[in-house]
């Protein structure tokens, strides 16, 4: 029988072989493991979270996150927040192994410092060893004694992590302020020389200058060299604080932090980059400022991340607490965060935040200070942010994650 004498299929069959091959095909894409949960809006008064799921009870504040890179709990989010037992301020730890679905509280820090005082605490994964601690362990510092009266002496305390933050080491502080000056928003980084950086915030050069951007180094994290200027105006009115550093895939490294003062435009959001973490160029150079390309800029607080899209540059995305339009507040004021394609010099596009704030202000709670957290692996965008609670009006920590903006 030639091919053109067979018999063809009955119509029944063709239905049931097509059915058969979508079944299978749909076996065959295997969904992600953990799905994107949709955003649920709720009412929201000034300052409270539009978005998000409550953290933790109670007060919390400044949270900051990581995902472990190295050993066996690779993988697992780690967030902290800054929070109080009575007046005794603490960091509470929380783990997520279900790509920021959902958190649990693991661990603590009980710092005798911050029984007078805890703001601004700050985690961090080591990217290689520093001394003779190896690749993966866990830092906590944050500024503590703010409370310890006219004579206080505030501290960068530091702890260290081996268990991915269920349990704690203290360490030698990294730096004691020298007078009654603040010492402010601890951030690390590791530098081209394999060096442990600490850049934070200095008022204890009062009244020469109303605030600094110092950093100091450390090759074993015990001992460290004395703090050299980042940033230090001219005029002794403005105060840079609040820095974030990422280090780049051309192995340089970007810095955003905030410039305050009145004549300026109050706390606007700058960045200044350095190929080696060490030199930032000279200290008086405020740096520029970052506009995204419809013209807005952030205000107060921003945060910065970056993250590997398959791209030579990456993607960087930042937020602020305020969204502004020259001196307006803008359209989507706690609600944006910008993206760039991983060069600093080319737009900012802004996009939807995942944990959305309604009308936050200049106050230490809503939207102040909200890292972001990308999952590229999973095609989400992790948020917490700061906002008043529905129930008792007190500042806490939401968490949401969306898609990564396009």
């Amino acid at each position: 029988m030639g091919n053109h004498d067979r018999p063809k299929p009955k119509k029944g069959f063709i239905v049931l072989a097509t059915l058969l091959v979508f079944i299978l095909s749909a076996c065959a894409s295997t969904p992600p493991p953990h799905p994107i949960p949709d955003l649920v809006e709720r009412d929201a008064i000034k300052g409270q979270a539009v978005t998000g799921t409550q953290l933790t009870d109670g007060l919390a504040l400044y949270p900051r996150v990581v995902r472990i890179e190295n050993g066996e709990d690779a993988g697992t989010i780690v967030a902290s927040v800054v929070a109080f037992s009575g007046s005794n301020g603490l960091a509470k730890i929380f783990h997520s192994t279900d790509e920021g679905t959902t958190f649990t509280e693991v661990g603590e820090i009980r710092d005798q410092d911050a029984r007078k005082g805890l703001c601004c605490g700050v985690i961090y994964e080591l990217p290689q060893a520093v001394g003779e601690f190896d690749a993966g362990t866990l830092l906590w510092s944050a500024s503590a004694g703010a409370d310890a009266g006219a004579d206080r002496r505030m501290v960068l305390p530091l702890w260290s992590s081996t268990d991915a933050g269920r349990t704690w080491q203290q360490q030698p502080p990294i730096v004691t302020a020298p007078n009654s000056g603040g010492i402010w928003e601890p951030e690390f980084a590791v530098t081209s020389d394999g060096r442990l950086a600490v850049y934070f915030a200095d008022e204890t050069e009062q009244p020469t200058y109303s605030q600094t951007l110092q950093l100091m180094t450390s090759s074993d994290l015990v001992s460290w060299d004395a703090p050299a200027p980042v940033v230090a105006a001219t005029d002794p009115a403005l105060r840079p604080g609040m820095p974030m550093v990422r280090r780049l895939p051309d192995e340089s490294y970007l810095m955003t932090y905030e410039v305050c003062a009145q004549i300026l435009g109050n706390c606007e959001q700058r960045w200044r980059t350095s190929e080696d973490g060490l030199d930032w160029g000279d200290p008086t150079d405020l740096g520029s400022t970052l506009i995204a390309e419809d013209g807005t800029h952030f205000r107060h607080a921003p945060t910065l991340a970056w993250y590997d899209d398959g791209t030579s540059d990456g993607q960087l995305l930042t937020v602020g607490q305020m969204l502004f339009k020259g001196e307006e507040v803008a359209e989507g004021n706690g609600s944006r965060i910008f993206v760039n394609e991983g060069d600093t010099s080319g737009p900012w596009t802004p996009a939807q935040a995942p944990v959305s704030v309604k009308d936050p202000w200049d106050n230490f709670c809503p939207n102040y200070s909200s890292p972001l957290l990308p999952l590229p692996e999973s095609g989400r965008l992790l948020q917490l942010a700061s906002a008043y609670g529905h129930q008792d009006n007190t500042c806490t920590v939401y968490f949401a994650v969306t898609a990564l903006p396009e």
